[in-house]
């Protein structure tokens, strides 16, 4: 089905098959969500980072996040994630579609494509209906590095093996793809 799909988007007869549905719209209703989470999470860490330092932006990560997932997806209606093939949060572990679209990200990036407009899209046939799903990387930020870097502070490491024990989210420098926002909403008929 997928493949129909695949050959139906690309002849431009899919949106006969999701009447109502405007593919723009959709990418810009995405690109909203992930603008909107990304400046929300944002403006908390940099917050915490001036009251508390990165100690307290850690904080921030770990739980005030996931909050923000929650309330920017309803917001929107849709359903909005983070992921990375070298996530700090097991919750944040990719599937194997998103696998592969964070592998194309990569490939993209070494073909001299700009980290941070990075975008993928598609729309599959799924048990529960048509699927919208996107992704928008997220490079990595100097200031990202506090955490995410090659050099962390002792009583930062030591925070975040206390919080994610498994944590493969280190070693990264300024402009690495660290992992991608996800939007996936359901197309409902009107």
């Amino acid at each position: 089905m997928k493949k129909i799909l695949l050959i139906l988007s690309v002849a431009g007869l899919l949106p006969g098959l999701c009447a109502g549905y405007d593919q723009s719209t959709e990418l810009d209703w995405a690109n909203q969500a992930t603008a909107e989470y990304a400046g929300a999470l944002k403006s908390e860490l940099m917050a915490a980072m001036k009251s508390g330092g990165v100690l307290q932006a850690i904080e921030v990560c770990n739980i005030k996040a996931l909050v923000i997932d929650e309330e920017v997806s309803l917001a929107n209606n849709v359903n909005l994630s983070r992921v990375s093939a070298r996530n700090r949060n097991p919750a944040n572990a990719p599937n194997e579609w998103q696998s592969v679209v964070l592998e194309s990200f990569e490939a993209r990036k070494l073909a001299g494509e700009e980290p941070g407009k990075l975008t993928w899209h598609e729309v599959v046939e799924t048990e529960s209906g048509l699927e919208f799903r996107f992704m928008k990387a997220i490079p990595t930020a100097g200031l990202c590095l506090q955490c995410h870097g090659t050099d962390i502070a002792p009583p930062v490491a030591e925070k975040l093996a206390d919080l994610y024990p498994d944590d493969r989210a280190t070693g990264f420098s300024e402009g690495d793809l660290r992992g991608a926002f996800v939007v996936i909403r359901l197309l409902e008929p009107d």
